[in-house]
């Protein structure tokens, strides 16, 4: 799809991408192997993004691996709580990821309109319209998903974990909801998810 030179600074990227998650201070371990949390959640989402779109542009492979780059250094604790202090955070994040990514971008070697192709990905603008910005949408509803649905089930009330499955189902287009009916779950994640789906499905 790519020459070699696009391979070679898409390599680059990458690499400038991940040694910057690798430095994340959480970590997830997953069969038996332990990862810093952002650098593989990037790379699932980078995995989800060729699932659901195998001639995804070079713009779209470069946003999945950055998407939530450096997450770690926002914390969501630094800001009120509530809705309004939770949107605040959000919408400071993506900038963040957007601004970072463009950094290491640009010392990759890529020009400005990858890079403003990336940010636009990256701060998830025009979804619905845009359909690598959906393609997107739907890997990260798919991310979560296949590795933090269940976990979250432990820590949150039925009623809630409800409520995040109908707005998880509503960011999704049809090839991500299709994917996601076919995912297995725990026993009482299939029960939460018929439930939240019921009628939708």
């Amino acid at each position: 799809m790519f020459s070699n030179f696009t391979m070679d600074k898409l390599e680059k990227a990458f690499t400038l991408f991940d040694t910057y998650n690798k430095k994340s201070p959480e970590k997830i371990v997953w069969e038996g192997e332990e990862y810093p949390s952002e650098y593989f959640f990037a790379l699932k989402l980078y995995d989800w993004v060729k699932k659901l779109e195998p001639d995804a542009s070079e713009s779209l492979l470069l946003a999945s691996r950055a998407q939530h780059i450096g997450r770690w250094e926002i914390p969501r604790k630094t800001y009120p709580d509530g809705r309004v202090g939770y949107l605040k955070w959000r919408s400071d994040l993506g900038k963040f990821h957007a601004q970072t990514a463009a950094a290491l971008l640009a010392e990759a070697g890529y020009d400005e309109d990858i890079i403003k192709r990336v940010r636009e990905i990256i701060q998830k603008q025009r979804l619905k319209a845009d359909a690598d910005v959906q393609t997107i949408e739907n890997a990260l509803c798919l991310v979560f998903l296949e590795f933090q649905f269940d976990d979250l089930i432990e820590k949150l009330s039925e009623e809630k974990m409800i409520e995040i499955l109908r707005k998880t189902w509503g960011k999704m287009s049809e090839p991500g909801r299709q994917y996601a009916l076919g995912m297995k779950f725990s026993k009482q994640g299939t029960n939460l998810i018929a439930k939240a789906l019921n009628d939708d499905v």
